[in-house]
């Protein structure tokens, strides 16, 4: 699999070699003919570039799960003997897991588990409490009895959806409740101090007393709905739909959450980092931008978040393509291919930058790109996805869901601006 990426990588860094020598051609004397031609040839280049990532992205999730499912086989696999005998007899305990898996094969049928494993499964259930379908007034309601590892890899699921659920981006508040946080704000920017003469009473008037204000995040909750499957899928396949319905959540989880941090409106949503940004820089088109258009957005931002290890810019991967054919003033790109045998990443004027495909392509009065200091965006999660598969609501079928709960709130306006275009 390792040899597998490692040649799609060299063949993504010749494809930025080729891509680069074909705009390289074209000058003040290129006739408009070859012009199109050079940059079709770009784009089919650059096209095939992408394609080839979404490949690797998909090799290494493919080897992840693979590795993942490998594991549980092993921990599932049977000792040499008596199967309904093994654990306490070879001094290995079961595990809930093992139990949850054959009980789900018999069809729900208690009765045909052993005393040992009827304990384990209920002791497993009581464990997991905290997974069950509560609401006021009913203390029935239940059934929610998923493993929880599937947490951990959902979470890394909505990383790869969506940048702005990434703690390495935002800033990220963990908490194990949902009462809003308040989050104090001071923007002391614009004042200043003064020379002083000598002799003279300090002015004491009150001109320069500090506005402090406050944000607050609070905790709003999404759900996947329910993903229904058969009884027999679930005794017949139960390791492959585990990780094919843990992917189907993650995804659905993680487009809904990056969308909503994105361009969510703030009211009984989350203020996106879209929304909340400030204005940057206005572009001259309505469907263009130019290289110094972007180096003007760049220094719309203060030096001081700038200098931010967190700053970078954000914006749709269509956005990326048009980008790539952009020189400044010496003809030098904007956009450089990062080192593949370092891990560096590709950056945009020296600035790291991400993808987000909830931000609007280019068009009239569209805010296709964001710059600045990520880490004064909060991003505040309530605990873990939580997971669950419940029995007696669908039986003798199963149906598995999940729910999320978080919010979103820029603390400083000034430290992420946007860049839109024109309007007409």
């Amino acid at each position: 699999m390792d040899n597998r990426i490692k040649e799609l990588r060299d063949r993504q860094a010749k494809l930025v070699t080729e891509a680069r020598e074909r705009l390289d051609q074209i000058n003040g004397t290129t006739d408009e003919a070859r012009v199109k031609e050079l940059e079709s040839q770009h784009d089919a280049a650059m096209a095939e570039h992408d394609q080839i990532e979404a490949r690797i992205k998909r090799e290494e999730t493919l080897a992840a799960i693979e590795k993942r499912d490998e594991e549980r086989r092993a921990r599932m696999r049977p000792a040499p003997g008596d199967g309904e005998a093994r654990g306490s007899d070879d001094g290995t305990p079961l595990e809930y897991r093992q139990v949850f898996h054959k009980f789900l094969a018999v069809g729900g049928d208690p009765s045909e588990l052993n005393s040992e494993e009827r304990a384990v499964l209920r002791r497993g259930a009581e464990a997991k409490a905290e997974f069950r379908a509560q609401t006021a007034g009913t203390t029935t309601a239940g059934g929610f009895t998923v493993p929880t590892e599937l947490a951990g890899f959902i979470i890394k699921t909505m990383k790869a959806w969506g940048p702005m659920y990434d703690e390495d981006i935002c800033t990220v508040l963990n908490t194990s409740s949902g009462n809003p946080i308040k989050i104090p704000t001071v923007d002391d920017t614009a004042v200043t101090a003064e020379k002083h003469t000598e002799a003279t009473a300090l002015t004491d008037d009150g001109g320069k007393d500090v506005t402090f204000g406050q944000k607050s995040l609070d905790a709003y909750v999404y759900d996947t709905e329910f993903i229904r499957f058969s009884m027999e899928l679930a005794q017949d396949s139960i390791f492959n739909v585990e990780s094919l319905l843990g992917d189907l959540l993650g995804e659905r989880l993680g487009r809904l959450a990056n969308k909503e941090l994105t361009v969510g409106d703030g009211t009984g949503d989350p203020n996106g980092i879209v929304t909340a940004s400030s204005l940057g820089k206005t572009a001259a088109a309505t469907a263009a931008i130019t290289s110094d258009e972007i180096i003007d957005f760049l220094h719309s931002v203060n030096s001081a978040y700038r200098r931010s290890p967190k700053s970078r810019f954000m914006f749709a991967d269509t956005t990326l393509a048009a980008i790539r054919k952009l020189k400044d003033g010496q003809g030098n790109y904007l956009w450089q291919m990062g080192d593949i045998t370092t891990g560096e990443p590709s950056t945009l004027l020296g600035y790291r930058y991400s993808i987000n495909d909830d931000m609007d392509s280019l068009g009239a009065a569209k805010k296709v790109m964001l710059f600045g200091d990520f880490s004064k965006y909060f991003v505040r999660k309530v605990g873990s996805p939580v997971i669950g598969v419940l029995r007696e609501r669908f039986w003798p079928d199963l149906g598995i869901a999940g729910l999320i709960r978080f919010d979103g709130e820029l603390g400083d306006t000034a430290a992420v601006k946007h860049l839109i275009t024109a309007a007409s």
